[in-house]
């Protein structure tokens, strides 16, 4: 793979998954794009990838639906020659691509008549699935199975996929509502009290040095290492793919920074997790 960006083209037969796909890669934090129009579709990379704009990762779904799809295997083998794109396929067997559409009550791309329509896009797609990097049949995953699949298959060829993020916040604004785990450090002592440190932060040596008196927070980082320790491989292994550990202080602005700044020290140095640090009610 290009170490400044990557492409993933998704096909494969209509009801075989590829709605999910998309959004697994979405997770692993591609943006995706469904049906472009096969015409626009080199302009769309030129875009993406020449002119500086921040999109590294791109996954592109294409079907029978395009109404240029006899254009379709030029398309792709040039995108893989110019970008090494790799190609997933997705196919299942045809008794439950049926009951798929039946469930969903949608009709086939190309036509009322089901069977034949299957077979009509296999013979479409038959040429195309030689180009694939991928195949996976779906026929005996659920959403939730094809997702986990796509996530362990392609995870290895990217960065990681698991995002960390760290916030500071104060509980006089509210919790954060996005978080997945809360840690209060109101028990700490308050600088906030200490008339020259309270105009500073969690950022100013002077209050890092001033948590860090308190030996409590010494302790208690002891207890968070040990439980993350535990925690980050077990959620990667269960596949979720963010995690969002806030600290609170009163006021976000002292205690829960110096805490928070440490935590993502930790995991940055200690691993190579995509780690994220923001100090909600800092500037309060």
């Amino acid at each position: 793979m290009n170490k400044d960006h990557s492409v993933v083209i998704i096909t494969g037969l209509s009801g075989a998954g590829k709605s999910t796909a998309a959004k697994a890669f979405e997770d692993l934090g591609f943006y995706t794009v469904d049906n472009l129009p096969i015409f626009l579709g080199e302009k769309f990379f030129q875009f993406a990838f020449d002119f500086n704009i921040e999109i590294p990762k791109v996954a592109l779904v294409i079907d029978v639906r395009n109404k240029d799809f006899d254009k379709a295997f030029d398309f792709i083998k040039n995108i893989k020659d110019k970008y090494n794109a790799k190609l997933l396929f997705l196919d299942a067997d045809d008794s439950i691509l049926v009951n798929r559409f039946k469930e969903t009550r949608r009709k086939h791309p190309l036509g009322d008549d089901l069977i034949v329509s299957i077979q009509k896009e296999r013979e479409l797609l038959k040429k195309i699935k030689d180009l694939s990097d991928f195949v996976i049949d779906t026929t005996r995953f659920n959403v939730n199975e094809l997702s986990s699949n796509i996530y362990e298959m392609f995870s290895k060829f990217f960065e990681t996929s698991f995002t960390i993020i760290i916030q500071s916040f104060g509980f006089k604004y509210g919790l954060p509502t996005e978080s997945d785990m809360v840690f209060d450090v109101r028990f700490l002592k308050n600088p906030h009290y200490i008339e020259e440190l309270r105009p500073l932060t969690g950022l100013d040596k002077r209050i890092k040095d001033y948590v860090f008196k308190d030996k409590r927070s010494r302790k208690f980082l002891v207890k968070i290492k040990s439980l993350l320790n535990f925690l980050i491989p077990n959620y990667i292994k269960e596949g979720k793919r963010f995690l969002t550990i806030s600290i609170g202080c009163t006021g976000g602005k002292h205690r829960s920074v110096v805490i928070a700044e440490f935590i993502y020290e930790y995991i940055k140095k200690r691993t190579d997790i995509n780690v994220k640090i923001k100090h909600r009610d800092i500037e309060r």
